[in-house]
Protein backbone atom coordinates (compact mmCIF):
# COMPACT_ATOMS: atom_id res chain seq x y z
CA UNK A 1 0.00 0.00 0.00
CA UNK A 2 1.29 3.15 -0.64
CA UNK A 3 2.99 5.21 2.13
CA UNK A 4 1.37 8.51 1.27
CA UNK A 5 -2.01 6.81 1.87
CA UNK A 6 -1.31 5.49 5.02
CA UNK A 7 0.42 8.68 6.49
CA UNK A 8 -3.00 10.64 5.14
CA UNK A 9 -5.13 7.77 7.21
CA UNK A 10 -2.87 8.12 10.29
CA UNK A 11 -3.24 12.14 10.08
CA UNK A 12 -6.94 11.74 9.44
CA UNK A 13 -7.49 9.28 12.76
CA UNK A 14 -5.30 11.39 14.34
CA UNK A 15 -7.39 14.57 13.85
CA UNK A 16 -10.43 12.84 14.52
CA UNK A 17 -9.27 11.21 17.50
CA UNK A 18 -7.13 13.88 19.54
CA UNK A 19 -9.34 16.97 18.49
CA UNK A 20 -12.60 15.94 20.86
CA UNK A 21 -9.74 15.20 23.79
CA UNK A 22 -8.20 19.05 23.31
CA UNK A 23 -11.47 20.12 22.34
CA UNK A 24 -14.95 19.63 24.79
CA UNK A 25 -17.87 18.12 22.92
CA UNK A 26 -20.39 20.77 22.14
CA UNK A 27 -23.25 21.84 25.12
CA UNK A 28 -26.91 21.85 24.53
CA UNK A 29 -28.56 24.77 25.52
CA UNK A 30 -31.01 24.88 28.36
CA UNK A 31 -32.59 27.11 31.14
CA UNK A 32 -30.91 28.85 33.84
CA UNK A 33 -31.56 26.90 37.41
CA UNK A 34 -30.06 29.77 39.60
CA UNK A 35 -30.94 32.84 39.82
CA UNK A 36 -28.68 35.75 39.90
CA UNK A 37 -28.53 38.26 42.58
CA UNK A 38 -30.47 41.65 42.45
CA UNK A 39 -28.31 44.69 40.37
CA UNK A 40 -27.97 48.30 41.31
CA UNK A 41 -28.46 50.71 38.35
CA UNK A 42 -25.40 51.79 37.19
CA UNK A 43 -26.89 55.60 36.23
CA UNK A 44 -25.46 56.91 39.08
CA UNK A 45 -21.97 58.13 38.88
CA UNK A 46 -21.94 59.67 42.37
CA UNK A 47 -19.51 56.76 43.86
CA UNK A 48 -22.29 57.33 46.96
CA UNK A 49 -22.42 54.75 49.81
CA UNK A 50 -25.72 53.52 50.51
CA UNK A 51 -26.76 51.65 53.69
CA UNK A 52 -30.19 50.41 52.89
CA UNK A 53 -32.32 49.97 56.09
CA UNK A 54 -34.31 46.98 55.57
CA UNK A 55 -32.42 43.91 57.28
CA UNK A 56 -31.68 40.77 54.83
CA UNK A 57 -30.64 37.09 56.01
CA UNK A 58 -27.17 36.60 56.75
CA UNK A 59 -25.94 34.90 53.58
CA UNK A 60 -26.11 31.42 53.03
CA UNK A 61 -22.97 29.03 52.61
CA UNK A 62 -23.00 25.91 50.28
CA UNK A 63 -24.35 22.51 51.85
CA UNK A 64 -20.70 21.13 51.19
CA UNK A 65 -18.82 22.65 53.89
CA UNK A 66 -19.31 21.37 57.30
CA UNK A 67 -16.35 23.26 59.46
CA UNK A 68 -16.41 22.59 63.07
CA UNK A 69 -18.17 25.88 64.17
CA UNK A 70 -18.84 27.74 67.38
CA UNK A 71 -22.25 28.31 68.06
CA UNK A 72 -23.45 32.00 67.14
CA UNK A 73 -26.20 33.71 66.73
CA UNK A 74 -27.76 34.62 63.46
CA UNK A 75 -27.98 38.51 63.65
CA UNK A 76 -30.45 41.14 61.40
CA UNK A 77 -27.95 42.18 58.24
CA UNK A 78 -27.81 45.48 56.47
CA UNK A 79 -26.48 45.81 53.16
CA UNK A 80 -24.38 48.47 51.53
CA UNK A 81 -23.32 49.21 48.09
CA UNK A 82 -20.19 50.91 46.67
CA UNK A 83 -20.84 51.98 43.22
CA UNK A 84 -17.60 52.65 41.03
CA UNK A 85 -17.18 53.43 37.50
CA UNK A 86 -16.82 49.26 36.80
CA UNK A 87 -19.08 48.18 38.97
CA UNK A 88 -21.38 48.08 41.82
CA UNK A 89 -20.01 46.02 45.10
CA UNK A 90 -22.64 45.14 47.79
CA UNK A 91 -21.64 44.26 51.19
CA UNK A 92 -23.25 42.35 54.32
CA UNK A 93 -22.71 43.35 57.88
CA UNK A 94 -23.53 39.81 58.49
CA UNK A 95 -19.59 38.41 58.35
CA UNK A 96 -18.17 41.50 56.48
CA UNK A 97 -18.71 39.82 53.67
CA UNK A 98 -19.05 40.45 49.66
CA UNK A 99 -22.10 39.79 48.41
CA UNK A 100 -22.57 41.07 44.81
CA UNK A 101 -21.10 42.50 41.93
CA UNK A 102 -22.89 44.31 39.60
CA UNK A 103 -20.63 44.40 36.09
CA UNK A 104 -21.53 48.10 34.45
CA UNK A 105 -19.57 47.25 31.22
CA UNK A 106 -21.33 43.36 30.72
CA UNK A 107 -24.96 42.47 30.00
CA UNK A 108 -26.27 39.16 30.34
CA UNK A 109 -27.32 37.49 26.99
CA UNK A 110 -29.23 37.12 25.10
CA UNK A 111 -31.11 40.51 25.23
CA UNK A 112 -28.86 42.95 26.84
CA UNK A 113 -31.36 43.87 29.12
CA UNK A 114 -29.92 43.54 32.87
CA UNK A 115 -25.78 43.96 33.51
CA UNK A 116 -23.89 41.16 34.50
CA UNK A 117 -24.64 40.05 38.55
CA UNK A 118 -21.61 37.65 39.52
CA UNK A 119 -23.31 36.86 42.87
CA UNK A 120 -26.08 33.41 42.81
CA UNK A 121 -28.84 34.59 45.13
CA UNK A 122 -28.16 33.66 48.65
CA UNK A 123 -24.40 32.65 48.35
CA UNK A 124 -21.81 35.42 48.96
CA UNK A 125 -18.85 35.84 46.29
CA UNK A 126 -16.54 36.31 49.41
CA UNK A 127 -17.04 35.20 53.50
CA UNK A 128 -15.00 34.27 56.35
CA UNK A 129 -14.24 31.57 58.93
CA UNK A 130 -12.00 32.62 62.12
CA UNK A 131 -9.90 29.42 62.90
CA UNK A 132 -8.71 29.84 66.67
CA UNK A 133 -5.29 28.25 68.24
CA UNK A 134 -7.32 25.50 69.75
CA UNK A 135 -8.70 24.07 66.17
CA UNK A 136 -12.19 25.36 66.48
CA UNK A 137 -13.48 27.88 64.01
CA UNK A 138 -15.81 30.59 63.91
CA UNK A 139 -18.28 30.97 61.25
CA UNK A 140 -18.76 35.17 60.66
CA UNK A 141 -21.27 35.17 58.26
CA UNK A 142 -23.45 34.27 61.61
CA UNK A 143 -21.57 37.21 63.56
CA UNK A 144 -23.13 41.10 63.33
CA UNK A 145 -20.49 43.41 62.07
CA UNK A 146 -20.90 47.25 62.30
CA UNK A 147 -19.88 49.63 59.51
CA UNK A 148 -16.81 51.55 61.01
CA UNK A 149 -16.42 54.07 58.37
CA UNK A 150 -17.50 54.48 55.22
CA UNK A 151 -16.90 56.62 51.56
CA UNK A 152 -16.42 56.46 47.70
CA UNK A 153 -13.23 54.79 47.91
CA UNK A 154 -13.50 52.44 50.69
CA UNK A 155 -16.05 50.72 53.32
CA UNK A 156 -14.60 48.91 56.56
CA UNK A 157 -16.25 46.69 59.07
CA UNK A 158 -15.95 45.58 62.81
CA UNK A 159 -16.26 43.65 65.33
CA UNK A 160 -15.87 42.21 68.66
CA UNK A 161 -16.32 38.97 69.86
CA UNK A 162 -16.10 37.10 73.58
CA UNK A 163 -12.52 35.89 72.87
CA UNK A 164 -11.58 38.17 69.61
CA UNK A 165 -11.95 41.43 68.07
CA UNK A 166 -11.74 41.50 63.61
CA UNK A 167 -11.79 44.51 61.31
CA UNK A 168 -11.94 44.26 57.30
CA UNK A 169 -11.37 47.42 55.26
CA UNK A 170 -12.19 47.10 51.63
CA UNK A 171 -10.10 49.92 49.18
CA UNK A 172 -11.49 49.95 45.58
CA UNK A 173 -8.69 50.70 43.02
CA UNK A 174 -9.33 53.37 40.32
CA UNK A 175 -10.57 51.98 36.88
CA UNK A 176 -9.92 48.18 38.01
CA UNK A 177 -12.08 45.47 38.95
CA UNK A 178 -9.65 45.04 42.05
CA UNK A 179 -10.54 45.21 45.38
CA UNK A 180 -7.78 45.32 48.64
CA UNK A 181 -8.61 43.88 51.14
CA UNK A 182 -6.84 44.87 54.95
CA UNK A 183 -7.59 43.96 58.30
CA UNK A 184 -6.43 42.88 61.67
CA UNK A 185 -7.67 39.45 63.63
CA UNK A 186 -6.91 39.43 67.20
CA UNK A 187 -7.33 36.91 69.86
CA UNK A 188 -8.35 38.08 73.38
CA UNK A 189 -5.96 35.79 74.98
CA UNK A 190 -3.00 36.48 72.77
CA UNK A 191 -2.85 33.39 70.60
CA UNK A 192 -2.33 33.72 67.08
CA UNK A 193 -5.59 32.74 65.15
CA UNK A 194 -6.12 32.28 61.36
CA UNK A 195 -8.88 33.50 58.74
CA UNK A 196 -10.16 31.04 56.09
CA UNK A 197 -11.79 32.80 52.61
CA UNK A 198 -14.56 31.33 51.80
CA UNK A 199 -14.83 31.37 47.65
CA UNK A 200 -18.30 31.14 46.25
CA UNK A 201 -19.71 27.94 45.38
CA UNK A 202 -19.99 28.94 41.40
CA UNK A 203 -21.30 31.78 39.74
CA UNK A 204 -24.42 33.30 38.17
CA UNK A 205 -24.80 32.65 34.68
CA UNK A 206 -25.12 35.17 32.05
CA UNK A 207 -25.03 33.44 29.04
CA UNK A 208 -27.14 32.20 26.42
CA UNK A 209 -25.85 28.63 26.95
CA UNK A 210 -26.29 28.06 30.12
CA UNK A 211 -25.08 24.65 30.47
CA UNK A 212 -21.99 25.59 28.41
CA UNK A 213 -21.28 28.45 30.58
CA UNK A 214 -21.77 25.37 33.38
CA UNK A 215 -19.54 23.02 32.14
CA UNK A 216 -16.55 25.83 32.62
CA UNK A 217 -17.09 26.05 36.20
CA UNK A 218 -13.93 25.47 38.23
CA UNK A 219 -11.78 26.69 40.92
CA UNK A 220 -8.07 27.44 39.51
CA UNK A 221 -5.07 28.65 41.58
CA UNK A 222 -1.75 29.22 41.16
CA UNK A 223 1.54 28.26 43.23
CA UNK A 224 4.17 30.25 44.26
CA UNK A 225 7.23 29.76 40.86
CA UNK A 226 4.28 26.76 39.62
CA UNK A 227 1.82 26.85 36.60
CA UNK A 228 -1.76 27.35 37.32
CA UNK A 229 -4.09 24.61 37.63
CA UNK A 230 -7.69 24.01 37.65
CA UNK A 231 -10.11 21.93 39.13
CA UNK A 232 -13.44 21.63 37.23
CA UNK A 233 -16.32 20.91 39.19
CA UNK A 234 -17.06 17.39 37.95
CA UNK A 235 -13.33 16.40 38.56
CA UNK A 236 -13.99 17.16 42.38
CA UNK A 237 -17.21 15.61 42.81
CA UNK A 238 -15.24 12.36 40.97
CA UNK A 239 -12.44 12.27 43.66
CA UNK A 240 -13.59 13.58 46.53
CA UNK A 241 -12.36 16.42 48.72
CA UNK A 242 -9.14 17.85 47.00
CA UNK A 243 -6.44 19.49 49.56
CA UNK A 244 -2.94 21.75 48.23
CA UNK A 245 -0.49 23.19 49.81
CA UNK A 246 0.60 26.70 49.80
CA UNK A 247 1.95 29.33 49.09
CA UNK A 248 -0.37 30.39 46.66
CA UNK A 249 0.05 33.69 44.25
CA UNK A 250 -3.74 33.53 43.93
CA UNK A 251 -6.83 31.47 44.18
CA UNK A 252 -10.05 31.83 41.81
CA UNK A 253 -13.36 30.35 40.83
CA UNK A 254 -14.44 31.11 37.79
CA UNK A 255 -17.21 29.98 35.11
CA UNK A 256 -16.46 30.71 30.79
CA UNK A 257 -15.92 34.63 31.25
CA UNK A 258 -16.37 35.67 34.42
CA UNK A 259 -14.21 35.25 37.53
CA UNK A 260 -13.73 36.32 41.53
CA UNK A 261 -10.07 35.47 42.47
CA UNK A 262 -8.38 36.18 45.87
CA UNK A 263 -4.99 37.23 45.38
CA UNK A 264 -1.69 37.60 47.97
CA UNK A 265 0.04 40.77 48.26
CA UNK A 266 2.52 41.51 44.80
CA UNK A 267 5.35 40.47 47.27
CA UNK A 268 3.74 37.86 48.87
CA UNK A 269 1.80 34.70 49.08
CA UNK A 270 -0.60 32.57 51.13
CA UNK A 271 0.43 30.23 53.20
CA UNK A 272 -2.58 27.93 52.71
CA UNK A 273 -3.39 24.98 52.55
CA UNK A 274 -6.62 25.81 50.15
CA UNK A 275 -9.63 22.93 50.37
CA UNK A 276 -11.97 22.30 47.42
CA UNK A 277 -15.12 19.93 48.19
CA UNK A 278 -18.22 19.37 46.32
CA UNK A 279 -21.96 17.78 47.27
CA UNK A 280 -22.33 14.28 45.81
CA UNK A 281 -24.16 14.48 42.70
CA UNK A 282 -25.51 12.42 39.63
CA UNK A 283 -25.39 15.41 37.01
CA UNK A 284 -22.76 15.19 34.45
CA UNK A 285 -21.92 18.66 35.08
CA UNK A 286 -22.07 19.33 39.03
CA UNK A 287 -23.25 23.27 39.48
CA UNK A 288 -21.78 23.63 42.58
CA UNK A 289 -18.35 23.01 45.20
CA UNK A 290 -16.89 25.10 47.79
CA UNK A 291 -13.42 25.90 48.03
CA UNK A 292 -11.68 28.01 50.86
CA UNK A 293 -7.98 29.54 51.72
CA UNK A 294 -6.18 29.79 54.76
CA UNK A 295 -4.43 33.06 55.59
CA UNK A 296 -2.13 33.28 58.55
CA UNK A 297 -2.23 37.09 59.55
CA UNK A 298 1.26 38.54 60.96
CA UNK A 299 2.12 38.59 65.26
CA UNK A 300 -0.13 41.16 65.41
CA UNK A 301 -2.76 39.91 63.67
CA UNK A 302 -2.65 41.74 60.71
CA UNK A 303 -3.48 40.43 56.93
CA UNK A 304 -3.96 41.62 53.49
CA UNK A 305 -4.94 40.58 50.36
CA UNK A 306 -7.01 41.59 46.94
CA UNK A 307 -10.06 40.64 45.36
CA UNK A 308 -10.65 40.85 41.41
CA UNK A 309 -14.17 40.67 40.54
CA UNK A 310 -14.75 40.75 37.01
CA UNK A 311 -14.58 39.73 34.07
CA UNK A 312 -11.75 37.52 32.10
CA UNK A 313 -10.09 40.05 30.47
CA UNK A 314 -7.06 39.50 29.66
CA UNK A 315 -5.52 43.03 29.27
CA UNK A 316 -7.08 43.83 33.08
CA UNK A 317 -5.63 40.29 33.77
CA UNK A 318 -2.23 40.90 32.58
CA UNK A 319 -1.73 44.32 34.36
CA UNK A 320 -3.24 42.61 37.21
CA UNK A 321 0.31 40.46 37.26
CA UNK A 322 1.41 37.48 38.82
CA UNK A 323 0.46 35.57 35.78
CA UNK A 324 -2.75 36.23 36.83
CA UNK A 325 -4.13 36.34 32.96
CA UNK A 326 -3.28 32.42 32.98
CA UNK A 327 -6.88 31.92 35.36
CA UNK A 328 -8.08 30.14 32.50
CA UNK A 329 -5.84 26.95 31.40
CA UNK A 330 -6.98 25.50 28.70
CA UNK A 331 -5.28 23.22 25.95
CA UNK A 332 -5.73 19.43 27.84
CA UNK A 333 -2.14 17.64 26.67
CA UNK A 334 -0.84 20.02 24.86
CA UNK A 335 -1.28 22.82 26.94
CA UNK A 336 2.30 23.88 26.79
CA UNK A 337 2.28 24.67 22.78
CA UNK A 338 -1.49 25.56 22.67
CA UNK A 339 -1.16 28.29 25.61
CA UNK A 340 1.89 30.24 24.69
CA UNK A 341 0.43 30.24 21.05
CA UNK A 342 -2.72 31.23 21.95
CA UNK A 343 -1.22 34.16 24.25
CA UNK A 344 0.29 35.00 20.87
CA UNK A 345 -3.00 35.11 18.65
CA UNK A 346 -4.53 36.65 21.54
CA UNK A 347 -2.45 40.18 21.39
CA UNK A 348 -2.56 39.82 17.57
CA UNK A 349 -5.98 40.00 17.61
CA UNK A 350 -7.13 42.59 20.17
CA UNK A 351 -3.93 44.50 18.66
CA UNK A 352 -5.51 44.49 15.44
CA UNK A 353 -9.02 45.56 16.59
CA UNK A 354 -7.74 48.18 18.82
CA UNK A 355 -5.06 49.40 15.90
CA UNK A 356 -7.99 48.90 12.96
CA UNK A 357 -10.67 49.80 14.44
CA UNK A 358 -12.00 46.71 12.70
CA UNK A 359 -14.87 44.21 13.65
CA UNK A 360 -13.48 40.80 15.07
CA UNK A 361 -15.08 38.98 12.14
CA UNK A 362 -13.09 41.16 9.49
CA UNK A 363 -10.28 40.74 12.08
CA UNK A 364 -10.19 37.18 11.85
CA UNK A 365 -10.61 37.30 7.76
CA UNK A 366 -7.60 39.21 8.05
CA UNK A 367 -5.32 37.04 10.46
CA UNK A 368 -6.60 33.82 8.08
CA UNK A 369 -5.28 35.71 5.53
CA UNK A 370 -1.65 36.82 7.37
CA UNK A 371 -0.93 33.91 8.55
CA UNK A 372 -1.42 31.62 5.63
CA UNK A 373 1.16 34.24 3.65
CA UNK A 374 3.79 33.96 6.71
CA UNK A 375 3.63 29.95 5.83
CA UNK A 376 3.44 30.11 2.25
CA UNK A 377 7.33 29.52 1.67
CA UNK A 378 7.21 26.54 4.48
CA UNK A 379 4.44 24.87 2.54
CA UNK A 380 5.53 25.66 -0.77
CA UNK A 381 9.05 23.96 0.21
CA UNK A 382 7.30 21.31 2.15
CA UNK A 383 4.73 20.50 -1.28
CA UNK A 384 7.86 20.68 -3.69
CA UNK A 385 9.35 18.01 -1.58
CA UNK A 386 5.82 15.57 -1.92
CA UNK A 387 6.35 16.66 -5.83
CA UNK A 388 9.67 15.31 -6.12
CA UNK A 389 8.37 12.18 -4.08
CA UNK A 390 5.69 11.94 -6.97
CA UNK A 391 7.94 11.94 -9.70
CA UNK A 392 10.41 9.35 -8.64
CA UNK A 393 7.88 7.13 -8.15
CA UNK A 394 8.67 5.22 -11.39
CA UNK A 395 12.09 4.89 -10.44
CA UNK A 396 11.50 3.80 -7.17
CA UNK A 397 9.25 1.56 -8.31
CA UNK A 398 11.58 -0.32 -10.68
CA UNK A 399 14.45 -0.34 -8.38
CA UNK A 400 12.24 -2.16 -5.09
CA UNK A 401 11.06 -4.77 -8.31
CA UNK A 402 14.83 -5.06 -9.14
CA UNK A 403 15.87 -5.48 -6.36
CA UNK A 404 13.87 -7.19 -3.91
CA UNK A 405 15.56 -10.19 -3.13
CA UNK A 406 18.74 -7.64 -1.92
CA UNK A 407 17.77 -5.58 0.78
CA UNK A 408 21.00 -3.89 1.51
CA UNK A 409 21.43 -3.40 -2.27
CA UNK A 410 18.02 -2.06 -2.73
CA UNK A 411 19.11 0.71 0.65
CA UNK A 412 22.38 1.51 -1.40
CA UNK A 413 20.57 2.59 -4.74
CA UNK A 414 17.39 4.14 -2.94
CA UNK A 415 20.24 6.46 -0.99
CA UNK A 416 21.56 7.24 -4.86
CA UNK A 417 18.05 7.78 -6.16
CA UNK A 418 17.76 10.27 -3.18
CA UNK A 419 20.84 12.29 -3.66
CA UNK A 420 20.47 12.05 -7.29
CA UNK A 421 17.24 14.64 -7.04
CA UNK A 422 18.51 16.35 -3.90
CA UNK A 423 16.38 14.54 -1.40
CA UNK A 424 16.98 12.87 1.80
CA UNK A 425 15.58 9.91 3.54
CA UNK A 426 12.98 12.30 5.20
CA UNK A 427 11.75 13.96 2.39
CA UNK A 428 8.92 11.54 1.98
CA UNK A 429 7.63 13.16 5.73
CA UNK A 430 7.89 16.52 4.68
CA UNK A 431 5.03 16.66 2.30
CA UNK A 432 2.78 16.08 5.39
CA UNK A 433 3.66 19.57 6.83
CA UNK A 434 1.00 21.73 4.92
CA UNK A 435 -1.52 19.75 7.03
CA UNK A 436 0.56 19.78 10.28
CA UNK A 437 1.82 23.15 10.29
CA UNK A 438 -1.19 25.13 10.62
CA UNK A 439 -2.78 22.94 13.24
CA UNK A 440 -1.27 24.47 16.33
CA UNK A 441 -2.73 27.95 15.43
CA UNK A 442 -5.82 26.50 14.60
CA UNK A 443 -6.31 25.13 18.08
CA UNK A 444 -5.05 28.06 19.66
CA UNK A 445 -7.62 30.27 17.78
CA UNK A 446 -10.94 27.61 18.99
CA UNK A 447 -9.28 28.73 22.61
CA UNK A 448 -9.04 32.15 21.83
CA UNK A 449 -13.03 32.16 20.28
CA UNK A 450 -14.50 30.15 22.62
CA UNK A 451 -13.14 31.45 26.19
CA UNK A 452 -11.94 34.88 25.17
CA UNK A 453 -14.83 37.36 26.79
CA UNK A 454 -13.60 40.12 23.69
CA UNK A 455 -15.47 38.06 21.49
CA UNK A 456 -18.31 37.54 23.74
CA UNK A 457 -21.64 38.46 22.11
CA UNK A 458 -19.66 40.07 18.79
CA UNK A 459 -22.39 39.63 16.07
CA UNK A 460 -20.71 39.78 12.27
CA UNK A 461 -22.55 39.76 9.07
CA UNK A 462 -26.04 37.25 9.95
CA UNK A 463 -23.82 36.28 12.91
CA UNK A 464 -24.99 37.08 16.30
CA UNK A 465 -22.30 35.74 18.19
CA UNK A 466 -19.03 34.84 16.62
CA UNK A 467 -18.19 32.89 19.97
CA UNK A 468 -21.05 30.37 19.01
CA UNK A 469 -22.17 27.86 16.66
CA UNK A 470 -23.57 28.97 13.13
CA UNK A 471 -27.33 28.64 13.79
CA UNK A 472 -27.83 28.09 10.04
CA UNK A 473 -24.63 26.05 9.45
CA UNK A 474 -23.45 28.31 7.03
CA UNK A 475 -20.19 28.55 7.41
CA UNK A 476 -19.26 25.34 8.50
CA UNK A 477 -21.02 24.31 5.18
CA UNK A 478 -18.24 26.83 3.41
CA UNK A 479 -15.79 25.43 5.16
CA UNK A 480 -16.33 22.06 4.20
CA UNK A 481 -17.18 23.36 0.07
CA UNK A 482 -13.55 25.30 0.05
CA UNK A 483 -11.63 22.19 1.75
CA UNK A 484 -13.01 20.06 -1.07
CA UNK A 485 -12.15 22.14 -3.87
CA UNK A 486 -8.93 22.56 -2.47
CA UNK A 487 -8.34 19.07 -2.63
CA UNK A 488 -9.84 19.14 -5.83
CA UNK A 489 -6.81 21.40 -7.01
CA UNK A 490 -4.40 19.65 -5.06
CA UNK A 491 -5.29 16.48 -7.10
CA UNK A 492 -5.31 18.30 -10.07
CA UNK A 493 -2.07 16.55 -12.43
CA UNK A 494 -1.44 13.73 -9.93
CA UNK A 495 -0.86 10.25 -11.21
CA UNK A 496 -3.61 7.96 -10.68
CA UNK A 497 -4.11 7.52 -6.84
CA UNK A 498 -7.67 5.91 -5.65
CA UNK A 499 -6.93 5.99 -1.62
CA UNK A 500 -5.83 9.68 -2.19
CA UNK A 501 -9.01 10.79 -3.98
CA UNK A 502 -10.70 9.09 -1.79
CA UNK A 503 -9.11 10.95 1.20
CA UNK A 504 -10.28 14.27 -1.01
CA UNK A 505 -13.75 13.51 -0.72
CA UNK A 506 -13.64 11.82 2.59
CA UNK A 507 -11.60 14.53 4.60
CA UNK A 508 -14.15 17.54 3.93
CA UNK A 509 -17.16 15.75 5.03
CA UNK A 510 -15.47 14.57 8.50
CA UNK A 511 -14.35 18.24 9.08
CA UNK A 512 -18.03 19.42 8.38
CA UNK A 513 -19.12 17.13 10.58
CA UNK A 514 -16.45 17.79 13.56
CA UNK A 515 -16.95 21.32 13.51
CA UNK A 516 -20.39 22.16 13.03
CA UNK A 517 -21.05 22.93 16.51
CA UNK A 518 -17.90 24.69 17.11
CA UNK A 519 -17.81 28.57 17.35
CA UNK A 520 -18.84 30.69 14.18
CA UNK A 521 -15.31 32.11 14.12
CA UNK A 522 -13.50 29.23 13.89
CA UNK A 523 -15.05 28.31 10.65
CA UNK A 524 -14.80 31.18 9.53
CA UNK A 525 -11.47 31.38 10.10
CA UNK A 526 -10.85 28.10 8.58
CA UNK A 527 -12.74 28.98 5.55
CA UNK A 528 -10.82 32.05 5.14
CA UNK A 529 -7.32 29.76 5.85
CA UNK A 530 -8.90 27.16 2.75
CA UNK A 531 -9.50 30.02 0.07
CA UNK A 532 -5.85 31.60 0.51
CA UNK A 533 -4.25 28.27 -0.07
CA UNK A 534 -5.59 27.91 -3.10
CA UNK A 535 -3.51 29.90 -5.37
CA UNK A 536 -0.25 28.11 -3.75
CA UNK A 537 -2.13 24.87 -4.11
CA UNK A 538 -2.83 25.91 -7.84
CA UNK A 539 0.76 27.08 -8.92
CA UNK A 540 2.00 23.66 -7.73
CA UNK A 541 -0.71 21.65 -9.65
CA UNK A 542 1.19 23.55 -12.73
CA UNK A 543 4.23 22.27 -11.84
CA UNK A 544 3.19 19.22 -11.29
CA UNK A 545 1.57 19.09 -14.56
CA UNK A 546 4.77 20.60 -16.37
CA UNK A 547 7.07 18.19 -15.08
CA UNK A 548 4.63 15.38 -16.38
CA UNK A 549 4.96 17.08 -19.81
CA UNK A 550 8.77 16.59 -19.42
CA UNK A 551 9.73 12.94 -21.64
CA UNK A 552 11.13 11.10 -19.00
CA UNK A 553 8.52 12.77 -16.45
CA UNK A 554 11.46 13.09 -14.04
CA UNK A 555 14.11 16.24 -13.89
CA UNK A 556 17.53 14.97 -14.82
CA UNK A 557 20.20 13.50 -12.81
CA UNK A 558 22.96 15.20 -11.55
Amino acid sequence: MDKRFLIAVVLAIGVVWVTPKIFPPPAVPMADTTAAGTTTPAGDTSHAVAALAAPAAAPARGATQAPITTATTAMPAETASVETPLATYRFSSAGASIIGASLHDYFVLPGRTRHVELARAGTPLLAYRAIRASGDTVDLSRVSFHVDSASAQQVSYRTTLAAATMSVRYTFVADSYLVRVSGVLQSADGSRSRLAVLLPDGLASSEADTLDDQRHLAYVWKSAGEEAESAPFPNIVKKGPLAQNGPFDWIASKDKYFLIGVLAPVKGAFSGPAVFTAPATEAKVPSRASGEVVLTPDAEGHFAFEVYAGPQQWRRLVAVGRGFEHANPYGGWFRGIIQPISTWVMGVLLWMHTQFKLNYGWVLIIFGIVVRIALWPLNQSAMRSSLRMQRIQPELQAMQQKYKANPEKMQEEYMKLLKAHDMTPFSQFTGCLPMLIPMPVLFAVFFVLQNTIEFRGVPFLWLTDISLKDPYYILPLIMGVTMFVLSWVGLRNSPPNPQAKMMGYLMPGMMVALFVNFPAGLNLYYAVQNVAALPQQWMIARERAKGAASPAGVPARK
